[in-house]
């Protein structure tokens, strides 16, 4: 698939999963729903493999690093960001999470070799403060007290393990390990790890059968999860950690654009402008980028 397509439908479909997430929040405790996303996350990606001829395993000496990136990447990372956004808004969220990219490009100079780019260095500030601008109303409604400073260190704790967990799939890509079987194993311990951490802190096992949580359920499963990271995860293959990551400075203005028409959200002069910048931010990570020869298998 080509990078461009890669990158769009990643952004297209996690910027929508901003829409899914508060319907699968309140009654179900979030140990439990991210295990049942995951879990049928990775019983799709078993099935697609199992049908299109894939083989399912994977070499026993690589197998630890794929079980570790799937408990960190589908499990402690998205539990981190849930309790994190219980205490400060969601805007605030979206601002600390967009520092993905800038984890990503240090863990990729710290493990990888791989040199700072001026033009990356750049792209990250004008996106971050693009981001900034966007949820300044909520920014600076925050008294930024003790439960605010609870959930940033929530999130950051979430950023980081999200970027070791990136740079874990890189190690994953260059064995020339298939991206969809990865992906399918990871899945399967992320599930497994959230199922533990919900026995070990005495979560309710429960699920809500209504219609709003049942849907969304599917969707974060089917498009947020087996679609989605099999796409990000050739993105890191493709274009290295940090332009890959840059697609998650994009999810808010995705998210944005979707309240505007469903639920009347208002356009600020602050705001546009922060659209500009994320915008024109995305365009110096991506332009004049030299995409490896492989492809996604």
């Amino acid at each position: 698939m080509p990078v461009a397509l890669l990158y769009i439908t990643v952004v297209l479909i996690w910027g929508t999963t901003w829409v899914t997430i508060p319907y699968q929040l309140g009654f179900v405790a979030e140990e439990w729903s991210i295990a049942y996303r995951f879990g049928i996350g990775s019983i799709l990606l078993f099935s697609y493999a199992r049908l299109t001829g894939r083989k399912i395993t994977i070499p026993r000496k690589q197998y630890l690093l794929v079980a570790f990136m799937g408990s960190m990447l589908f499990s402690v990372n998205y539990l981190f960001v849930y309790y994190g956004a219980g205490h400060m808004p969601s805007g605030l969220v979206a601002v600390l999470f967009s520092l993905i990219v800038v984890f990503n490009a240090l863990f990729e100079r710290v493990f990888f070799g791989r040199p700072f780019e001026a033009r990356m260095q750049i792209a990250s500030v004008v996106g971050i403060a693009g981001i900034s601008l966007i949820f300044w109303p909520e920014i600076t409604g925050s008294n930024f007290g003790d439960q605010t400073m609870i959930g940033v260190m929530w999130v950051l704790m979430a950023v980081v393990i999200a970027a070791l967990a990136n740079m874990m799939a890189i190690i994953n890509t260059r064995h020339d390990l298939s991206v969809v079987i990865v992906n399918a194993h990871a899945m399967g311990w992320g599930a497994l790890t959230s199922i533990s951490i919900a026995l070990i802190l005495g979560r309710p096992l429960a699920i809500l059968l209504t219609p709003e949580y049942l849907w969304s359920l599917l969707y974060l499963a089917v498009f947020g999860s087996s679609i989605a990271f099999v796409c990000y995860l050739a993105l890191l293959k493709e274009i290295g950690a940090a332009r890959a990551a840059y697609s998650s400075v994009l999810f808010p203005v995705v998210a944005l654009l979707m309240s505007t028409f469903f639920e009347d959200f208002q356009w600020t002069g602050i705001a546009i402008i922060g659209i500009a910048l994320t915008l024109a931010g995305n365009w110096l990570a991506l332009s004049k980028i030299r995409v490896q020869p492989d492809s996604t298998k």
